[in-house]
């Protein structure tokens, strides 16, 4: 077993010093699942999560993770990550693209179970015409079932993310999954500077006794599966007991707003507080939003960027505080359906701000120019349109 000590999530997250590595997206992954403390990870191949999984399965050789296989398929995947969370295990995911849908029944069960599991989603296009390039329209189908849906601009977001995750998720208000969603091959692939704490570090095991539902143990039966005839076949006892229960698993997302600021410094990030027109964008677009503002700046244009970093919970309080003297919101992102600038229209007064798009998709890259053609618009800018002789 490596020689890992166990420190008190609050030191290694906040506290303990970093060393700066330059490292790919599924590497991040790799290092947070080898301070995470992690009992069990269960895998499935699909590109571009494959490589993630593999690094986890070299951390369970190394005695990182107590316990690692490969699943027959997705929906197997997610459903056995889900018994070994029961049993009191701390377990890790991750899938991509048309495998997350295979899982998506299994995975949206977990929130009402009350499964406290971290899982990486690597996005990728999940409509044909078949292609394995980044497009982050899966998020959409995680957002309605309960569970903490983070967006990782970054490698060090995607570092950050996961290891807190696991702290976040079994805070016994909370006690949700976490998504750690990511673009693939744009993060997953791509090097980056990632700040880490020592790797002889680790987090302290999970306690599943401390916990809103009780584990599965041979005193326990399995926790909110029923069976018996009145829950199953009562509509009164059907849709009160459902109802209640939506209602709390709710309830726990957004209480898991206090953890995300602690931990992660907020769930929005603001550039230029005070601009007249501001990006807000999520993942990659992020990135992208960012390069645009710092051109706006050099031109001395008022343009700031609103970083989302949760998905759910919303920062819907956040945004309408941000955005409240904002002339025009360009909303970038990598997908085609605009869930992002639906969220943003859904939470200020004035949605007719909104801009919707730029967007690209089916792995297209989005220059900065595209964004920065919207700034224009929306600031009555005129340029010159270049021409090639």
């Amino acid at each position: 077993m490596p020689d890992q000590r166990v420190v008190d999530p609050e030191y290694l997250i906040l506290e303990a010093p970093r060393e700066r590595k330059f490292i790919t997206g599924s590497q991040a992954f790799a290092e947070a699942i080898k301070r995470a403390n992690v009992d069990i990870a269960i895998a499935y191949p699909i590109t571009p999560q494959s490589e993630t999984m593999h690094l986890v399965g070299d951390l369970y050789a190394q005695g990182y993770v107590k316990d690692y296989y490969r699943a027959e398929e997705e929906y197997g995947a997610m459903s056995a990550i889900a018994g070994a969370v029961r049993g009191g295990a701390r377990a890790f995911s991750a899938t991509s693209g048309p495998g997350l849908l295979r899982g998506l029944e299994a995975i949206v069960s977990w929130p009402g179970h009350r499964i406290p599991a971290v899982l990486g989603v690597m996005t990728r296009v999940v409509n044909a015409p078949l292609s394995i390039q980044p497009d982050n329209v899966e998020i959409s189908y995680l957002l309605n079932c309960g569970m903490i849906v983070l967006h990782a601009e970054n490698q060090q977001d995607v570092f950050d993310f996961t290891l807190a995750g696991f702290v976040i998720s079994e805070k016994v208000d909370v006690y949700i999954p976490v998504a750690v969603c990511t673009e693939g091959f744009f993060v997953t692939h791509a090097k980056g500077y990632v700040n880490l704490p020592p790797e002889d570090m680790k987090l302290p095991p999970r306690d599943p006794y401390k916990a809103p539902v009780p584990p599965t143990d041979c005193e326990i039966p399995p926790a909110r599966i029923q069976r018996d005839a009145p829950v199953q076949k009562s509509n009164f006892m059907s849709y009160l007991i459902h109802a209640v229960w939506q209602q709390e698993i709710w309830s726990a997302n957004q209480r898991s707003r206090k953890w995300i600021k602690h931990y992660l410094g907020g769930l929005v990030e603001v550039v230029n507080p005070d601009a007249e027109v501001f990006i807000v964008a999520s993942g990659c677009a992020a990135a992208q939003g960012r390069e645009a503002q710092r051109y706006a700046e050099m031109e001395g244009l008022p343009v700031g960027l609103v970083k989302v970093k949760s998905i759910r919970p919303f920062p819907a309080q956040e945004i309408r505080e941000i955005l409240k003297k904002a002339k025009a919101v360009i909303v970038p992102e990598h997908n085609i359906v605009g869930w992002l600038a639906k969220e943003v229209k859904a939470v200020i007064p004035n949605s007719g701000i909104v801009v919707d798009g730029p967007r690209v998709y089916g792995g297209m890259t989005l220059p900065v120019e595209l964004i920065m053609e919207k700034i224009y618009e929306a600031l009555g800018v005129k340029k010159a349109k270049k021409t090639v002789v």
